[in-house]
């Protein structure tokens, strides 16, 4: 039995959205150092709620981006403050970044066509 169109389209932005994610952090990281949480409300934010991650998803894709060397992280404790990571980009993850919007170009503009899709 087939899902409804509904489910499938949901089911589609959420596959989108996993796939973009690292992305999207690396873009984020690219212009300052960033702990967790703040990376998560700045996607939230800056998305205006299209790209919501969960600490659940988030901190598993930090970790698979340091073990992979795109990006490094860094203990810091500061006055009143609890102790928290602080990530940056390094020279790896630069350079996967520049191909990830490559890929990610050609695809919005694959699609886009496919679907009758014009920009401004």
């Amino acid at each position: 039995m087939a899902l409804p169109h509904n489910e499938v389209v949901a089911m589609l932005v959420d596959e989108l959205k996993k796939g973009t994610t690292p992305l999207l952090v690396l873009a984020l990281l690219e212009v300052q150092p960033r702990h967790g949480y703040e990376l998560s409300k700045l996607l939230d934010a800056q998305s205006r709620g299209v790209v919501h991650i969960h600490a659940a998803s988030l901190y598993p894709l930090l970790y698979r981006l340091e073990r992979d060397g795109w990006i490094e992280g860094r203990w810091v404790e500061k006055p009143g403050q609890r102790r928290r990571r602080y990530y940056h980009i390094t020279a790896e993850g630069k350079r996967q970044l520049r191909a990830q919007r490559r890929e990610w170009a050609d695809f919005v503009r694959a699609v886009g066509q496919l679907a009758g899709v014009e920009y401004a």
